[in-house]
């Protein structure tokens, strides 16, 4: 049975024409998804929000969240700003055996079973499917048809696990998948899948799915991962180059019920953005841009709190969390290449913002607190915040933003999501 979902407007906009679409919020950080709440409340549009395989998994994954405490932290802070329940798309980003890739495919896949079903059970009703992951014994890199093949049985176990609500699930396929989180290593540019290699990984996919019986299910799935030549790593991004996708996105064209979805498109500009929307990338996955965001405005605030308090009432939260991503190292020590002092760099400034693992750290959080409570305590003068959060400053001076220190963190990490929506064209509105 089919049951309505949001994207189906989407899907349905692109198809007639329409430059449409929408933000695909990938963080489990609570400021990042107040900041995505507050902007789908001004624009009266839906939030789409996923939880990422590593950050939210049965066993709690790196956030300590299984799938229904990260529904619950969601949909709490939705009700603290009025955003109803039926405006919000829960995904699951990167479903497979990532986690598990050191198994056996056997036990890595019986790993991902469990993942996808503890995201249904949970009410998540986008599913990203990717099982483009090599397990222990596998080829490297898998066929087309291994991929299919594995995707088919975690869509059968999502049906399974959906039960009779089974036709609200709206499933993404691909094979040609970026890495969750950026690139490791630097990059020297990034090529656009090809055309024919997206109608293969579609025939393949539906191959498989018509051999586990799961035909009925192919108007469901609303979205194929294709790569459009976007990528970022530690200090580049690459930048979308519409001409070189021209043959690739009319791969869709015969799909009535799918359109494409772009990852790693963090810290692409505005017209870049636009352009991927108008060239049929109706979804648009963004997560490190906004932890990178998020960390810009907690710095500022920090260097705020340098200059108007004496240094033992400090926080000292950019000091605390270099020290605990030293003695912790497991999150960046090898994405990071370089001496101590490009190190340094890269944990603190990188694109690939490999800090972000480390936020629900307890000292970290504590530092956290003290920096806001430090701050909410005292009055930040005008010209002190111009120096470090001049377009904050803007709108506060217009009257338009709390000088509050999370206001003012939450407001900046929606600077990022206000291109999103510009791009989507959420609303004809500008941001200001």
């Amino acid at each position: 049975m089919w049951s309505p979902s949001p994207l189906d407007e989407l899907v349905k906009g692109q198809k007639a024409g329409e430059s449409r679409g929408i933000a695909s919020i990938c963080s489990a950080h609570p400021l990042v998804i107040e900041a995505a709440v507050q902007q789908a409340v001004e624009t009266g549009g839906h939030l789409l929000i996923e939880a990422t395989s590593n950050q939210v998994d049965q066993y709690g994954g790196y956030t300590g969240m299984r799938p229904a405490d990260f529904r619950d932290l969601v949909h709490r802070i939705a009700s603290e700003h009025h955003l109803p329940a039926d405006r919000i798309v829960l995904g699951g980003d990167h479903l497979g055996p990532n986690r598990w890739q050191s198994l056996p495919a056997d036990e890595a896949m019986a790993e991902a079973e469990a993942l996808v079903a503890a995201y249904v059970r949970a009410g998540f009703t986008k599913i990203h499917l990717d099982c483009s992951f090599s397990c222990a014994g596998d080829p490297s890199p898998l066929t087309d048809a291994i991929v299919a093949e594995r995707a088919a049985r975690l869509v059968r176990v999502s049906e399974e696990a959906a039960g009779a609500d089974a036709g609200r699930i709206r499933y993404v396929i691909g094979t040609e998948v970026p890495v969750p989180g950026g690139a490791h290593e630097t990059l020297d540019g990034v090529a656009p899948t090809t055309a024919e290699a997206a109608r293969d990984t579609l025939e393949r996919h539906r191959a498989a799915f018509t051999a586990h019986g799961l035909a009925t299910v192919w108007p469901r799935i609303t979205a194929l991962v294709v790569q459009p030549g976007v990528e970022f790593d530690h200090v580049q991004v690459v930048a979308y180059r519409r001409e070189r996708t021209a043959q690739l996105r009319t791969v869709l064209d015969d799909e009535p019920d799918m359109v494409f979805e772009a990852h790693s498109t963090d810290y692409q500009t505005h017209t870049a953005l636009t352009e991927l929307v108008e060239d049929h990338w109706a979804v648009l996955k963004v997560g490190p841009g906004l932890t990178f965001a998020l960390r810009e405005a907690l710095f500022a605030l920090a260097a705020i709190e340098d200059e108007l308090l004496q240094p033992e009432r400090r926080s000292r939260l950019v000091d605390i969390t270099d020290r605990r991503m030293r003695e912790q190292p497991s999150w960046w020590q090898s994405y990071y290449e370089g001496g101590p002092d490009q190190q340094r760099l890269a944990r603190r400034y990188s694109y690939s913002d490999r800090m972000r693992y480390y936020w629900p750290d307890p000292e970290i959080t504590a530092a956290l607190n003290l920096l806001f409570d430090n701050l909410s305590t005292l009055t930040i003068p005008l010209p002190l915040l111009s120096a470090h959060l001049p377009e904050q400053y803007r709108r506060v001076r217009a009257g338009r933003l709390e000088a509050t220190p999370k206001s003012l963190a939450v407001d900046r990490v929606r600077d990022v999501l206000r291109d999103y929506d510009q791009a989507c064209r959420v609303n004809d509105e500008e941001y200001v």
